[in-house]
């Protein structure tokens, strides 16, 4: 016979955490299905649930009947810039892994101007999804807010500040980084420039600050005219590596902030009779099959994109869980709801 809780009430979700020994968004995310719970962890949950006889609220087995089993990621770009850039695929390919053990269908939409995001807002508006993935977001993209402002469990592919309200997961830009600016000055590098992404992503600018930073432990001082701003293409690439050859011709280092980039200005670093890495050392960021192929193959720091799709389902399967629960707004989840994944150094012939 199943027990009851404190004072004769039904069991509460507190109650079958304190007995599993785990927090109330844990038991919320074995509940509702959530990938993201080891199978010791699902088992204790599971097992006080039994013990203590607990049933969901009414109000969450309610809203539960009210969901579409379908999330959306959202894309707020051109279409060309998502199927030309790595990260996208990156991400999207972690995201399709983690809804495999799920029954939830993936919607993917593109909202890169005005209209298009009036156009998704009342879409999204209409309960058409149970949540939204928001993958490259810009400072002063007001989709973001919007979404915020409709209730609808979000989360986003690197925060746009370090206040974000919204649930994120992004790489450690910043120390990735340093650990490219630190590669080049222990290879005795003296002239280190970089091609940085447009400032209005936090991403960019985190990388940006971890440049400078290194640049300063290694003892060199910052130099606005050894930086120069990409947008993330193999054009804007090559455009700012002209730029950086015409300020400082004798620059012995670029650090590239994407792959892309790299590309961009490993041509024109041939094209200006520079030889890589005898004369000019090139990194880039995102170890991407671009890096792998590149001739002379490309150092870059690598972003865990698959990774960072799945732990972005994950994490919004939990907001799902417990708006259910109604439990999304507490402060003790903070730690868990901006989730930061390692960067990783990949040597090779560029540099």
């Amino acid at each position: 016979m199943a027990h009851r809780g404190m004072h004769g009430r039904r069991p509460t979700l507190e109650e079958v955490a304190a007995r599993a020994g785990v927090g109330r968004g844990t038991v919320s995310r074995v509940i509702n299905g959530s990938p993201r719970v080891s199978e010791r962890t699902r088992s204790a949950v599971e097992e006080a649930v039994a013990e203590l006889g607990y049933v969901p609220n009414t109000a969450a087995r309610a809203l539960a009947a009210n969901r579409t089993d379908s999330i959306a990621v959202v894309v707020p770009e051109a279409e060309s810039r998502f199927f030309s850039e790595p990260y996208f695929s990156g991400i999207v390919g972690g995201v399709g892994a983690a809804l495999a053990e799920t029954d939830l269908q993936l919607l993917l939409t593109f909202a890169g101007g005005a209209r298009e995001q009036d156009k998704l807002a009342s879409y999204l508006a209409a309960h058409r999804v149970d949540g939204v993935l928001l993958v490259s977001v810009h400072s002063d993209d007001p989709l973001a807010d919007r979404l915020h402002q409709m209730d609808l469990p979000t989360v986003i592919s690197g925060p746009r500040s370090a206040g974000e309200p919204l649930p994120s997961v992004d790489s450690d830009n910043y120390s990735g980084a340093r650990a490219a600016v630190d590669h080049l000055l222990s290879r005795g590098r003296r002239s280190v420039g970089i091609i940085a992404g447009p400032l209005d992503v936090y991403g960019a600018e985190r990388r940006l600050v971890g440049y400078r930073d290194q640049l300063a432990a290694g003892g060199f001082a910052y130099e606005k005219k050894l930086v120069a701003y990409g947008d993330f293409t193999e054009e804007g690439g090559r455009r700012c590596m002209a730029e950086l050859l015409d300020r400082s011709p004798g620059l012995d280092a670029v650090f590239a902030c994407s792959d892309l980039m790299a590309s961009g200005a490993r041509q024109v670093l041939r094209e200006s009779g520079r030889r890589i890495p005898d004369d000019v050392a090139l990194v880039g960021f995102d170890d991407s099959m671009i890096a792998q192929h590149m001739e002379p193959t490309l150092t870059s720091v690598r972003q865990p994109t698959w990774e960072m799709g799945r732990a972005m389902t994950g994490l919004l399967l939990d907001e799902i869980a417990l708006a259910a629960e109604g439990n999304r707004s507490s402060a003790s989840r903070d730690a868990e709801r901006h989730l930061v994944l390692p960067t990783e150094l990949v040597i090779r012939a560029s540099s």
